[in-house]
């Protein structure tokens, strides 16, 4: 990579060495290294698996406010994955040269963000845009976050380790109440909710995983997560709790088609997505940040700023392709101290599977009658241990009263708002968006309090 983009401890040594640094940073897999392609493929695979949750949620949500029937909404779906690789790709390998840089160079993959459907049930109901309606406001908000893109720099003076290493844990903590869901198969007061039998297939995950990834060699520990979740999927089966009537069903083949739904570029509908794009803005910074925290890479602002761009560029070309705005997911940052790879070329084979399987529904709907509890037994050591790279960069921060008031007025707040999220839900217009996730309310608390609270003589 382009040496004035981005500075790796380990810039001058070659691709695919494992060096003594790597031993230092406890790391099988640097950035730059290659690992063979079946590696990369296998541990591509390994990411897809715990993202595609959160990938496939959003449009089949959107599907439901659309009123789509199921051809329709196997369409979205496909899309969506098509467009989480594409960004995935850009994201990771980064394109272009300075000051046009898209694409942090940081290991990530990308999918479409919760944080936009509630502007998206006010355009295509509420408002009556329909999905036209929906896919011009994200390209127009998208324009948005690439115009924000390049004042990222200055603003970065407002991000010290005080700040960042609480947005980490922040990231790491909120996740939890996501595996806590899995685990129990589903939301709350939802039929068989906490059974048992989910509670002891997500506690055989999670020992399998954990044990693997101790005192497992080679890939059997870098693969750790993937062959628990293997192997939970694999014994859900006789038990019944796999549905393969959906694959049978699934079309082998759907090519993607450009603005199939159509496009409305209403200036109108893109009010919406304002708060929606400023809060992406805020926790793109934060995950980038616990990125590079993991994979031990010193990022300059430019690199922070290049990986906001790519979310916007991301999510200007994802309405083209049928999907609607997307994020650098947080859930996958988890997965590299866990499984030790760190390698960029493992994100962009994940990309190059994505799209894949976005042209192939049956492989696609093979991963997502996964039974949920089987993804929280690996939840929750992902989550887990991204808190824990939260907690161990505060460790470096000086805890004076100005510090220890920012790290606990944040996480009250991010804790708060996600054990309670009703009590912002009536905020009016962009202070319930900014308020609304846990992770941009603590974030935006931190660099209120950084800001105002002065450092004295002596602290």
């Amino acid at each position: 990579m382009n040496q004035d983009v981005m500075e790796t401890p380990l810039k001058n040594e070659p691709a695919g060495t494992e060096s003594s640094r790597t031993e230092e940073n406890n790391l099988k897999y640097t950035l730059t290294d290659k690992p063979p392609i079946s590696v990369s493929l296998l541990l591509g695979f390994q990411n897809i698996v715990t993202a595609f949750g959160g990938i496939v949620a959003v449009p089949l949500i959107l599907a439901g406010m659309a009123g789509f029937d199921v051809r329709n909404s196997a369409y979205l779906v496909s899309a969506a994955l098509l467009a989480s690789g594409v960004c995935s790709i850009i994201q990771s390998r980064g394109i272009g040269k300075r000051p046009f840089r898209v694409g942090s160079g940081l290991p990530t993959i990308m999918g479409t963000d919760f944080g936009f459907v509630a502007p998206a049930y006010s355009i295509i109901n509420t408002m009556g845009g329909g999905m036209a309606g929906y896919y011009g406001a994200s390209m127009l908000g998208a324009v948005l976050e690439l115009i924000l893109s390049y004042f990222i720099k200055p603003l970065m003076k407002f991000f010290p380790q005080v700040v960042t290493g609480t947005v980490i844990t922040l990231i790491g903590v909120t996740l939890m109440p996501v595996s806590m869901d899995w685990i129990g198969g589903g939301q709350v007061g939802d039929p068989g909710y906490g059974a048992p039998i989910n509670i002891a297939i997500a506690l055989v995950v999670f020992i399998i995983i954990a044990l693997l990834n101790r005192y497992g060699k080679g890939l059997v520990s870098t693969a750790s997560v993937l062959i628990g979740i293997v192997a939970g999927y694999v014994i859900c089966i006789p038990l019944g709790m796999v549905d393969f009537s959906q694959v049978v069903n699934a079309p082998w083949v759907e090519f993607p088609q450009i603005f199939r739904y159509g496009v409305d570029f209403n200036p109108k509908f893109v009010v919406p997505f304002i708060a929606g794009y400023l809060v992406t803005v805020i926790e793109t910074v934060g995950v980038v940040q616990v990125i590079g925290e993991v994979t031990h890479t010193k990022l300059t602002d430019e690199d922070i700023a290049n990986g906001v761009r790519a979310d916007g560029f991301g999510s200007l070309i994802s309405p083209i392709m049928g999907s609607g705005p997307v994020a650098t997911f947080s859930q996958n940052a988890g997965l590299i101290p866990l499984t030790r790879c760190a390698s960029r070329r493992v994100a962009i084979a994940a990309g190059g599977l994505l799209i894949m399987m976005s042209l192939f529904p049956k492989l696609a709907t093979l991963v997502s009658i996964m039974p949920a509890p089987v993804l929280g037994g690996a939840g929750i050591l992902m989550f887990g241990t991204v808190a824990a790279s939260g907690i161990q960069s505060l460790s470096q921060v000086k805890f004076n009263n100005r510090n220890m008031l920012i790290i606990a007025s944040a996480m009250a707040v991010g804790l708060g708002v996600t054990m309670r999220p009703a009590l912002v839900a009536n905020l009016p217009g962009i202070l319930n968006a900014l308020f609304s996730s846990g992770i941009s309310a603590g974030t935006i608390v931190a660099l209120v309090l950084n800001i105002i609270l002065k450092e004295e003589d002596g602290e």
